[in-house]
């Protein structure tokens, strides 16, 4: 059954799709919330990050019945369900999966958690904790993609947010955050599995009554995002300036600078690294305004990171080589995870001998020969098979066909949805994959070197 889509009065989205073959017996639902990274105030780096976490566990009032907080993590647990959530840059999506005939019950939870968002000092304080020991074990990989956003679109910012911005921050402002961006308009409620659609649509209605607000608060809510659609707006011209900036910048020396290797080459600050290596990212094309383009791009990262880098990684190149390569496409690793901006990332570790320029050149060698292609159809269509058996993997998920179908509504608006994914998909050519390896040889590219720092291994 498709996916039914209803808009209540106030704004909010409710999507649901019945899907008891995938999941029988069972409900999912997922909150997908437009406000992440990129929404952060100025100076409180983090917000977004720490919302998320007042969401669960010791977020309610002391000693409120309502099932906000701790409530709500126990009532979830106590069903036999489970719950989770992940902040992005540029959205919130809280999960949870339960028994089908306690999807009412889950649902009023999710209500009264929204009514019920009340954190004390002393809860932010031990939230603000845990996020700064979430950033200090965040992966090496998490730092290289947001160092390469950064530099392709100044003001973008991560999810994580940053531990000092956060040790001052105050319950007002998180409140004031809240507010402003978890209202009807900025949200989109999506239930997935064994389900009636009309009943759940039914009491969607009588338990997010509150929820809701008025025009006029709707319409106030809609500045921050306006502010960040400013943001938006303004980031080619200084990413332009940037690239500009960047072509004569380098950590190779002076030689480099005079001599840029190109004129869209940004280079960044080196990052610490177990082993020497480089980071290369590139930008993406928009997933809904040129989605087959955006596609080609996902093809090609497999190309490359599953047959053409590793292969070179084994093997010499003019005295210069590889000895790891990833390839990964769209926000840390998750394609179709994110709007525009989003980028492709190449993580190449470097023998000792290779330069950042040499590894920096293979990786534009590997490009150009798929450029120059086409592509085999047989390797063609293994990079296209692994990504539909990965999304055919997913679709028996119910929290992710849940949480895709927020994100679609949310942040990928006309969008045929999940099920539409592996038809469009089968239809990239390797022309258009060709094209794709053209599109970043000729685009914008940022280049940070990887240095391992004292103590360990080179």
């Amino acid at each position: 059954m498709s996916p039914s889509v209803t808009v209540l009065p106030g704004g909010l989205r409710v999507c649901v799709e019945s899907v008891p073959q995938y999941g029988r017996g069972l409900a999912a639902v997922a909150l997908t919330v437009a406000a992440g990274g990129d929404d952060d105030p100025a100076g409180r780096h983090g917000t977004a990050h720490l919302v998320e976490h007042l969401m669960f566990p010791r977020s309610g009032r002391e000693g409120s019945a309502a099932p906000a907080g701790e409530g709500y993590a126990a009532l979830v647990a106590g069903a036999g369900g489970v719950c989770n959530a992940e902040t992005h840059r540029d959205h919130t999506v809280f999960h949870t999966t339960v028994p089908a005939e306690l999807l009412p019950d889950a649902l009023a939870w999710e209500a009264g958690r929204l009514l019920g968002f009340a954190p004390t000092e002393d809860v932010i304080r031990t939230e603000t904790d845990v996020i700064g020991e979430e950033i200090r074990g965040a992966g090496d990989a998490g730092r290289y993609w947001e160092s390469a956003l950064g530099a392709l679109y100044p003001g973008s910012r991560d999810s994580f947010g940053t531990a000092a911005e956060l040790a001052g921050i105050t319950a007002g402002e998180v409140e004031a955050f809240f507010r402003a961006h978890y209202t009807a308009p900025r949200m989109v409620l999506s239930v997935v599995g064994d389900v009636d659609p009309a009943r759940v649509v039914a009491v969607v209605r009588e338990v997010f009554a509150g929820v809701v607000r008025t025009a006029e608060e709707a319409r106030a809510a809609e500045a921050p995002r306006t502010a960040r659609e400013t943001r938006a707006a303004e980031a080619p011209r200084a990413a332009e300036e940037a690239r500009v900036a960047g072509a004569v910048r380098t950590a190779e020396g002076t030689r480099a600078a005079e001599a840029p290797r190109t004129a869209t080459e940004i280079r960044t600050a080196p990052l610490p690294a177990a082993r020497p290596g480089v980071a290369v990212g590139h930008p993406l094309p928009d997933p809904v305004a040129e989605r087959p383009a955006y596609l080609a791009q996902a093809v090609l990262a497999q190309v490359l990171g599953r047959s053409r880098l590793p292969a070179l990684a084994r093997s010499a190149r003019d005295g210069h080589r590889l000895t790891s390569a990833t390839v990964t496409c769209g926000y840390h690793g998750q394609w179709l995870a994110s709007a525009a901006p989003d980028l492709t990332l190449a993580v190449l570790g470097r023998a000792p001998g290779t330069e950042v320029g040499a590894a920096v050149d293979i990786w534009r060698s590997v490009l150009r020969a798929v450029a120059d292609g086409p592509l085999p159809e047989a390797e063609h269509r293994r990079a296209v098979n692994s990504l539909l058996v990965a999304w055919h993997r997913q679709a028996d998920s119910l929290p992710t066909r849940a949480v895709a179908l927020g994100r679609d509504a949310l942040l990928l608006p006309g969008s045929a949805g999940p099920d539409a994914l592996p038809a469009a998909l089968s239809r990239t050519t390797p022309a258009e994959v060709a094209a794709a390896a053209r599109a970043l040889l000729e685009g914008p590219v940022t280049v940070t070197e990887l240095a391992p720092q004292k103590g360990t291994v080179g």
